[in-house]
């Protein structure tokens, strides 16, 4: 990996006339975990989808792993490959057991053969705690065991980067801490994280930074026994006090 895993510069995003990123400069080095947080609407799952472009942007630069995603060209494939996601709702193929789920995107987009593809599936189940749902079909499973094989299937791709958008806010609450304790294992084994969550005492227990976003902007960040225990901006001050 290069010296830094992601630099975003003056990115600026609109929709219509709707002003959803303005000005954001972020570098994040690899093996950082951050955690984005802020109200509704403030641009933070925009943030996050801008990095593999499944947003695209008005104005700015993106550079992921050394690559510049504005250069256009094979660039965004070649970021895609390296940077897996698991968002809100688990968008699993519904007539594909977990087990090919974990398959498919290595098949296809790195063109492994099926037996390698099993089998870094199998490793990966065993990793998120689930190898015993391998030949079910989503709907047969949890929430919480959905989100995981949603996981797992983001690291067959063997991702340099992690994004996670609201990963747990579709879940019951009796399942958020399963997903939580799978991304905190991720965690620990150096994974470049960016997750935006309202679970604060995920962010606590292990973001090396905590970023605030209002209104398209990044008001404050900080090491998240300072974002926690000594907020500056009014605004996220008032945040964190609704949510405590």
């Amino acid at each position: 990996m290069t010296e830094h895993a992601i630099i975003m510069r003056a990115v600026n995003k609109y929709y219509g006339a709707f002003h959803a990123l303005t000005d954001i400069d972020l570098t994040v080095q690899p093996g950082e975990r951050i955690v984005i947080c802020g109200p509704s609407g403030s641009g933070k799952s925009t943030l996050i989808r801008t990095i593999n472009q499944l947003e695209a942007i008005e104005s700015g630069t993106i550079t992921v792993d050394g690559v510049e995603l504005t250069a256009g060209g094979d660039n965004v494939a070649k970021v895609r490959r390296d940077v897996g996601m698991v968002f809100q709702s688990f968008n699993l193929f519904p007539h594909m057991t977990v087990l090919e789920n974990c398959m498919l995107a290595p098949m296809k987009t790195r063109k492994v053969s099926r037996a390698e593809a099993k089998a870094t599936a199998q490793h990966y189940l065993e990793r998120v705690k689930i190898p015993e749902q391998a030949d079910k079909y989503p709907a047969q499973l949890s929430g919480g065991q959905q989100q995981r094989v949603a996981i797992a299937r983001a690291l067959c791709m063997k991702p340099r980067i992690m994004l996670f958008d609201e990963p747990t806010s579709a879940l019951d609450p009796e399942m958020v801490k399963e997903v939580l304790d799978t991304m905190i294992d991720l965690a620990r084994e150096g994974m470049t994280m960016l997750c935006v969550t309202h679970e604060m005492d995920f962010a606590r227990a292990v973001a090396d930074r905590v970023i605030f976003m209002n209104k398209g902007v990044i008001v404050e960040e900080n090491a998240p026994e300072a974002f926690f225990g000594n907020p500056t901006n009014d605004r996220l001050k008032n945040f964190l006090g609704q949510i405590a």
